[in-house]
């Protein structure tokens, strides 16, 4: 194939995860010309691989993390108005034993075993509410409600826990669904103006005459492009892409850090989370998950090898089984885990002895050895907008005539109605298909929002929406995700576009794939 030659942009912006796409929607609305380059689908792997929660990390507090607790509590409303059919507020039920044991590593417990050394690795009812505090008031809250003590042996939230569990809180965080998140912020860098190239590895980056030299192997073959800026959002790829795709020696680099999760059919009828603290001094979450499931996670191990090749291993789904055990009273057993997932964090690697001591902090390196070069390390979902913020307020200078910062609160596609309309929203969708069965609304509403209206348009009945490929997912849809939503393949649609994948057989995913197949050969004819 020949080698196209593409535009010059001012940003050339390398990943398609929440960090890269978030920072080509923020650039883009500036007034900054924008191309994205993903080497595979969007959010293929860490940005579809969370706990899938917009949270302060309350954990965060036991290592003095407070500038970063405090940015991440501010996000959660500021994101939840932007987003309110892909996020929403949850409520986190906080059991208490006295068994409950800090790390020894943490700054925490080594200023509590140095002030009460009678404590030492305890964790303190008071010390834990005092936590929670600074968790109400640490982020300026005025939407989500505040902690309440719970009685655990009166109150139905304490049922599913096994007998001996009598004092607990109930705190506020939020829940997102992470790869549509990644998708909508995709969309609406692409109607801005940006180009959004999935399934195109960047193979070179190289500066010459005051710019960045681009090579590029995609759908359509070698292609080439040039730049004002390089921002490398490469996620675990990040230190790879630094040294061997634009060949700069660096000192920076990553920690990678595998978070696995298990999903096991739902273990209680209530819509609550549990945050569940161990005697090692880890957490884990068990959360309410696609209707019919609990999510429970997440492992922090030091992952070894391609970060592409992150599995659950047997152990840590052992492992989240056993802990998630310690507090239901009924035991959740391996074989009853019916999908797992894991995901590489690619933390900055600040020396941190553990996993789990590693800082979740991002940190934006900025090379200005000519044309510049951004790195951005680490980061976490619930901070991808003030991450893209920060990561302009680098940029800016080499471009003067960028906007100012725009999209705090600022809709994406879909989430144009208020935090309090959803019912409102639910119940329109309702009477405009009376044919979907009320779990199908819900899906509906919280993977289209306002956009399923345009979706499903003027059918009157099932039939009007094309082939039914199995679990509410019809041809209407799946056409949407490929014209609109950069979708390809069946593995696109049922684990990031939705997680219809828990619900459809091998068989009714195969039946999508052969249609996939169908309908891109014959658009190649």
């Amino acid at each position: 194939m020949s080698n196209k030659a593409g535009s010059v942009s001012d940003l050339f912006i390398i990943g398609g995860g929440i960090n890269g796409c978030g920072i080509a929607r923020d650039a883009v609305g500036r007034g900054l010309s924008v191309t994205l380059a993903e080497m595979g689908d969007l959010a293929q792997a860490t940005s579809s691989a969370s706990t899938k929660l917009f949270h302060g990390g309350l954990r965060y507090l036991e290592f003095f993390e407070f500038r970063l607790v405090r940015e991440a509590l501010e996000e959660r409303e500021t994101l939840l108005e932007a987003m309110p059919h892909i996020s929403w507020p949850m409520r986190f039920v906080l059991p208490y034993s006295p068994d409950m044991r800090f790390e020894s590593d943490t700054p925490t417990s080594r200023l509590l075993g140095v002030a009460m050394p009678w404590m030492r690795g305890r964790r303190p009812a008071w010390l834990i509410r005092l936590g929670l505090f600074l968790y109400d008031n640490l982020g300026g809250r005025k939407i989500l409600p505040g902690t309440r003590r719970l009685d655990l042996v009166a109150d139905p939230l304490g049922q599913p826990l096994r007998p001996g569990f009598r004092l607990g809180w109930e705190y506020s965080d939020c829940w997102v669904q992470d790869a549509r998140l990644v998708v909508l912020n995709a969309r609406d860098a692409e109607a801005r103006g940006a180009r959004v190239l999935t399934r195109t590895r960047v193979t070179r980056a190289e500066r010459a005459e005051g710019m960045w030299q681009i090579s590029t192997e995609g759908p359509e073959g070698p292609r080439s492009f040039q730049a004002r800026a390089l921002v490398n959002a490469s996620g675990p790829w990040v230190e790879d892409v630094v040294r061997n795709v634009a060949h700069i020696s660096t000192s920076e680099g990553v920690r990678l850090v595998r978070g696995s999760h298990i999903v096991v059919p739902r273990l209680y009828d209530h819509d609550r989370c549990y945050f569940f603290q161990g005697t090692d001094g880890r957490i884990i979450f068990a959360i309410p998950f696609e209707q019919e499931f609990t999510l429970i996670g997440t492992t922090d191990m030091d992952h070894k090898g391609p970060p592409g090749e992150a599995r659950c291993t047997n152990e840590e789904r052992d492992y989240l089984c056993a802990f998630a055990s310690r507090y239901f009273a009924a035991a959740v057993t391996p074989d009853q885990v019916v999908w797992t997932y894991s995901g590489v964090r690619p933390l900055y690697n600040d020396g941190a002895k553990s996993a789990t001591a590693a800082t979740r902090d991002y940190v934006l390196s900025l090379n200005e050895d000519g044309a510049p070069l951004l790195n951005v390390f680490g980061g976490k979902i619930t901070t991808y907008r003030r991450l893209a913020e920060s990561a302009m307020a680098k940029l800016v200078p080499h471009f003067p005539q960028a906007g100012s910062a725009w999209t705090a609160r600022v809709p994406l596609p879909g989430g144009d109605f208020p935090v309090e309309g959803v019912a409102e929203l639910s119940a329109r969708i309702a009477r405009t298909y009376p044919f979907l069965a009320p779990a199908e609304v819900q899906r509906l509403l919280r993977t289209h929002g306002t956009e399923t209206f345009e979706i499903l348009g003027e059918a009157q009945s099932r039939e009007e929406l094309g082939r039914d490929f199995g679990a509410g997912l019809s041809e209407a849809e799946v056409r949407w995700f490929q014209s609109r939503e950069y979708a390809r393949t069946a593995e696109d649609i049922v684990w990031r576009r939705t997680k219809l994948g828990l619900k459809m057989t091998d068989e009714q995913i195969d039946g999508l794939a052969r249609w996939l197949a169908d309908q891109a050969a014959d658009a190649a004819e």
